[in-house]
């Protein structure tokens, strides 16, 4: 009888800053015992592991990459430890993987396979951004990007704000961060004076930055969100 591995959905931190400060040691215990990894970048994800576990051998991890680039085909050879019996840690870029991260298509095929899927603690920009948006944590949605066209953007800017009223539902979604200023100019252009935004960036770096205000009051303070990684949440009460 073949023993499956188990798969291990391993947080990373939000941005350059020391582990230890948002992850518990259940992670390091893991990354301590798994040598095959799922990530989207071959020299971040090695640096995130050099970091927990420094006297870990870097050329005894297998990677396997997976981003926009990935084919469908190539899953299958992504798991094959697993059905060989060996644990895989799967990894995002940044935050918890399999939100708003490509590794939800793993996690999917894990349980079709009958594979045991063990979620570990550690950062969610969009969880810790609700946790101090003073908004509503028991009814979101995540968005994810808005549309680029300038018409598509605030038509849906607008059916979020009507949404979040008519349900008392917050709507999260997040932007390109080179397009953060722009997205929230548009932000101030479109939606009523009194919704309110909260705006969350840098979320656990020394930079952090979460404020919520209503429109009316955003127009009257200045931020610099450029190039840095936005949560966006509305709100019309």
């Amino acid at each position: 009888m073949t023993f499956l591995g188990k798969l291990y959905l391993i947080p990373t931190t939000l941005g350059e800053m020391n582990p230890e400060d948002v992850m518990p040691q259940t992670i390091k215990r893991s990354i301590d015992f798994i040598d095959d990894y799922i990530v989207e970048n071959d020299k971040t994800a090695r640096k995130f592991i050099k970091s927990i576990a420094p006297d870990k051998k870097q050329a005894e991890l297998r990677l396997s990459l997976l981003n926009k680039h990935t084919e469908v085909a190539d899953y299958q050879n992504m798991i094959q430890p697993l059905l060989e019996g060996r644990n895989i840690g799967l990894m995002s870029e940044a935050g918890c993987p399999g939100i708003a991260d490509p590794g939800a298509v793993i996690v999917k095929l894990a349980h079709e396979k009958g594979i045991q899927v063990v979620p570990l603690v550690g950062p969610s920009s969009i969880l810790l951004a609700i946790m101090a948006s003073g908004m509503n944590g028991q009814s979101f949605t995540f968005n994810g990007y808005l549309p680029i066209d300038a018409s598509e953007k605030k038509s849906t800017l607008k059916q979020l704000e009507r949404i979040s009223f008519e349900k008392n539902q917050s709507q999260l979604f997040i932007e390109t961060p080179y397009r953060n200023n722009k997205i929230f100019e548009d932000m101030l252009a479109t939606l009523q004076p009194n919704t309110h935004i909260c705006v969350a960036c840098d979320i656990t770096l020394p930079t952090e930055f979460i404020k919520t205000l209503t429109v009316n009051d955003w127009k009257k303070n200045k931020v610099d969100l450029h190039k840095r990684p936005c949560i966006f949440i509305i709100h019309k009460f």
